[in-house]
């Protein structure tokens, strides 16, 4: 199993993390057929293959992913996709 373990500081409220964070997971949800919910603070995600979080602090925000054996081989494109989302989104 392979693992994605992402730290971002971010400069915005939670409210506008948590905002950004919705149209980061979006985008990715829609390229790779990821669903997710939030729980809190948390946003859960998961699809065949993926289960994950993305836990937004006041400061900084997290992404823990765990991928199962075929996502694991294409863990440097899922990697590239989250931080070019989280630069979009994040500035």
């Amino acid at each position: 199993m392979s693992t994605i373990d992402i730290r971002r500081k971010h400069g915005k409220s939670l409210k506008a993390a948590k905002a950004a964070v919705d149209k980061t997971a979006g985008a990715i949800g829609e390229k790779f057929g990821i669903s997710s919910e939030w729980d809190d603070d948390t946003l859960h995600f998961s699809r065949s293959g993926v289960n994950g979080r993305i836990h937004v602090g006041k400061t900084e925000l997290r992404v823990h992913a765990e991928l199962g054996f075929l996502l694991g081989m294409m863990k440097p494109a899922i990697e590239e996709e989250i931080h070019r989302q989280l630069d979009k989104n994040f500035g």
